[in-house]
């Protein structure tokens, strides 16, 4: 028992270094500060593609909720389609529909890419930037399992989460480009002219992207690094080995 003891403080001690050490930097922080998070039960049952996936997923529905709040002021005809009375009570219903897996009563039950196709239609006379945010975030969490917090016993496709990356470049074209039928914008997003250069919204759709390319890329070398290192466990398994130095009594 004295033993088993000494090594579980042992271990206890070095978890609560490395803890320490990688909270200590000399970099400065005038412009923001990294995230500094505190450890969670529940990162126990997850691997560290899991984590990052979850931390994925977290970071882009944060951007959906960014965008959602830039189109919803620049477009406040919108919210008011849906019958809120505020930016802010519309966007509350919107982000518990989409934590909650939801529907949206506006895409009747359209989801993943068909909900954003119908939100994005130039027909569609509800409120289309709830209606795009609940259905883009849907298509992201359908691209990551259905799941907005991965574990072990979770897997990921790297295809499906490429393809999601490259949904979000076609909805961001369609969001720039696209007119109704008497020629005015669709939504107003990006502003460029003599005065102004505001490309927000262009920044937080390449956020997403971004994030879902690498996602893909660390899930395809997470299946390709397995293969190799079995390989490599097979053939230099048995040169490997320590050899005995002590002669063995007979």
């Amino acid at each position: 028992m004295p033993c088993r003891s000494a090594r579980s403080v042992g271990i206890s001690a070095c978890l609560t270094a490395l803890l320490l050490l990688a909270g200590c930097s000399n970099a400065p922080t005038t412009r923001g500060k990294a995230p500094d998070r505190d450890m969670e039960a529940k990162e126990w049952g997850q691997s560290d593609v899991n984590r990052m996936a979850t931390l994925s997923m977290q970071a882009n529905l944060q951007s959906l909720y960014t965008l959602m709040d830039k189109l919803y002021r620049r477009n406040p005809q919108e919210w008011r389609k849906g019958g809120f009375d505020s930016r802010e009570q519309a966007m509350k219903a919107v982000k518990q529909a989409i934590e909650n897996q939801q529907p949206w009563p506006d895409l009747m039950d359209q989801r993943d890419i068909d909900g954003m196709s119908m939100a994005l239609a130039p027909e569609f006379s509800s409120d289309r930037v709830a209606a795009f945010t609940w259905a883009t975030a849907d298509m992201l969490i359908t691209a990551y399992g259905g799941r907005t917090t991965l574990y072990l016993i979770h897997g990921l496709d790297a295809q499906t989460v490429y393809n999601a990356s490259r949904n979000l470049e076609i909805a961001n074209w369609m969001l720039t480009h696209r007119k109704l039928s008497n020629g005015q914008p669709m939504l107003l997003t990006n502003e460029i002219n003599t005065s102004e250069r505001n490309l927000s919204f262009e920044r937080e759709f390449g956020k997403m992207i971004a994030r879902n390319d690498l996602m893909a890329d660390v899930v395809s070398e997470k299946y390709r690094r397995a293969v190799i290192g079995y390989v490599q466990g097979l053939a230099g398994g048995s040169l490997l080995q320590f050899l005995p130095v002590q002669a063995v009594a007979h």
